[in-house]
């Protein structure tokens, strides 16, 4: 406990560098601190059951007796689910409140991943799916939203580059202690346990969790306002460039550890080993990708350079035999892949005003989200077809070529458009 709450006064401290705004002080800045702590523990869970089902996924396939395409629907439905309420979410959480908006969604995506462990049959996993991409929407933009009303205007990118330490850290000890009380118990076990702690922090977030004073003070989002958004090129553009983000995002992040373990050879304990470390990479990569956008004032050049480095290594893991050498590319793919993430939702905030986070949030993650269903559910499927996971790695690499070319057509609408 004694070195739980010195960990806790360190990242604090951390927060309280990072943004100079939360200076005024020192009671204000560990008030805010603590709720951007807060927040980004609630959001830790929001991809949790996802993760646990990619690492155990050989298992319950053979409890479930599922084929690979089934098993990718496992994950393509939720995502499906996720992507259309993104819209509908953010504008509620800009309408309604994002604190409200912020707990049903934590509270229930919780819920269903305890709910999961206890599934037999497979329509059951696949509609708990499904319903868990409801509420990790509801989660997902008003948290985004949340966490930058903490932050000045001149560290968005930043802020929602910090959002994804959050997101990961959950994956991070589940692929780490997955496998051990896996062996020591059973598979359901680590969805339960875990999403036991989730719940408890959902209430905590709801007892002393608080609203940021920048959240609310703009003018209020109107229907109007999100028909708009599908007028602008700048937003379709941004669009395509997250379905490739989160296309290849997710179509690693779920077939990945059946790469290693059923392609590869590495046993589920190592497998879990390396996700923990690709994880650990992950999360400050998205600091420094929104840092270095926020200094050089070019977000185009963080998201194509990240899409460059992305291609070359994604391709490479079906191309490479040495297993150490995998691993390797494993990790430089893992430094790059969550290198554009706060750059990409950021560019279009400040475009068109702080007031519509939430709102934008949801229209640059329905997109994104499009493109995790899509490549989820066709890697599954190129799998199935074919045996092997190369075509669908191919793929992903292609992808990212896509959207490069797209990110240089975005380049170009900045430089003709100033922002508003």
């Amino acid at each position: 406990m004694r070195n739980g709450q010195v960990v806790v006064r360190h990242l604090l401290k951390v927060v309280g560098r990072m943004n100079p705004d939360l200076q005024q002080s020192d009671g204000g800045n560990k008030n805010r601190a603590a709720n951007i702590v807060l927040i980004m523990l609630c959001m830790s869970f929001q991809p949790l059951a996802q993760t646990a089902i990619a690492l155990f996924l050989p298992i319950i396939q053979d409890v479930l007796e599922i084929s690979f395409s089934k098993a990718g629907t496992l994950s393509a439905v939720g995502i499906f689910v996720y992507a259309l309420v993104q819209i509908p979410s953010g504008y509620l959480a800009d309408r309604l409140g994002l604190k409200k908006i912020f707990f049903i969604g934590i509270l229930g995506t919780t819920v269903l991943c305890f709910a999961f462990g206890l599934i037999s049959t497979y329509w059951q996993a696949l509609l708990n799916q499904a319903l868990t991409g409801l509420f990790r929407a509801f989660l997902f933009a008003s948290g985004l939203a949340l966490l930058t009303g903490w932050f000045g205007p001149q560290r968005r990118a930043t802020a929602m580059g910090l959002s994804p330490i959050g997101l990961f850290s959950g994956p991070l000890v589940m692929n780490f202690l997955g496998p051990s009380l896996e062996s020591h118990f059973n598979w359901r076990f680590p969805f339960m346990s875990f999403a036991s702690v989730g719940v408890l922090s959902a209430f905590a977030f709801l007892w002393f969790g608080r609203d940021s004073l920048q959240n609310g003070t703009g003018p209020k989002v109107r229907l109007g306002d999100v028909y708009q958004l599908f007028r602008f090129p700048f937003m379709w553009v941004c669009a395509v460039i997250q379905f490739v983000r989160l296309g290849v995002l997710n179509g690693l992040t779920f077939w990945l550890p059946s790469y290693l373990i059923n392609e590869r050879g590495f046993s589920l304990q190592t497998t879990g080993l390396i996700l923990s470390i690709r994880l650990l990479i992950m999360a400050p990569s998205n600091i420094m990708g929104g840092y270095i956008s926020d200094r050089l004032k070019n977000p185009t050049l963080v998201i194509g350079g990240s899409l460059v480095m992305i291609a070359i290594t994604t391709a490479l893991f079906v191309v490479v035999e040495n297993r150490g050498l995998l691993v390797f590319l494993v990790y430089i793919n893992a430094l790059f892949i969550m290198l554009y993430f706060g750059p990409l939702f950021a560019a279009p905030v400040e475009k068109y005003g702080s007031h519509m986070t939430g709102t934008i949030t949801g229209f640059s993650n329905f997109f994104a989200n499009l493109g995790g269903f899509t490549f989820t559910y066709l890697l599954g499927l190129l799998k199935e077809e074919t045996g092997f996971f190369k075509p669908g790695f191919y793929t992903l690499a292609s992808a990212c070529v896509v959207g490069l070319f797209f990110t240089i057509m975005l380049e170009r609408i900045r430089r003709k458009e100033t922002p508003t």
